[in-house]
């Protein structure tokens, strides 16, 4: 059994250091990792180490959000431009779960530098800011308007009542 172990321990690190750039420490740390990792579940035992180690992140919070391109802190999968996608298809997580389990700051964007740079540029080119500017003023004077209008209709409801005309019932044909 302890063949194939280093055959599933094989497949498995070189299918991840192919997705990911590892050094010589990473690999070597990787396969230490993924070889115990196979051995506590051949055994049968609780799965709580299991747990804590993908708690720990594959890459430092540094490498995994770089200029051009993101990296899921999860799994070590790169050469994204965001990691949403990402992470509710592969892991099934919220982008805000990610962030609490990482420790990585509410403000952080889980996009690459330049994507977002590009479609904030994008968006002021297309005059998209002074659009919405617009259409936060035209929403706030229409709420404005609407709650005024209850108020006038309210007096001119305490007045008088209209009374409602009596129709004779119809004759069936």
């Amino acid at each position: 059994m302890a063949a194939t172990l280093l055959e599933l321990t094989t497949d498995i690190v070189t299918s991840h250091a192919s997705v990911s750039a590892m050094t010589t420490e990473d690999l070597i740390q990787e396969i230490q990792k993924v070889y115990s990792t196979l051995q506590t579940l051949e055994k049968g035992e609780s799965e709580t180490g299991v747990a804590e180690e993908t708690k720990t992140p594959v890459l430092s919070l540094k490498k995994a959000f770089q200029a051009d391109q993101v990296f899921c802190m999860v799994c070590g999968k790169g050469g994204m431009k965001t990691l949403a996608r990402h992470l509710a298809q592969v892991h099934g997580m919220k982008p805000g779960e990610y962030k609490k389990q990482f420790g990585i700051p509410r403000s952080q964007a889980l996009t690459a530098k330049n994507f977002s740079e590009a479609r904030r540029k994008m968006a002021q080119d297309r005059g998209l800011a002074d659009n919405l500017a617009k259409a936060r003023e035209i929403r706030a004077a229409k709420l404005k308007a609407k709650k005024a209008q209850p108020e006038k209709v309210a007096k001119t409801t305490k007045r008088a009542k209209p009374v409602k005309a009596k129709t004779a019932p119809r004759k069936k044909a």
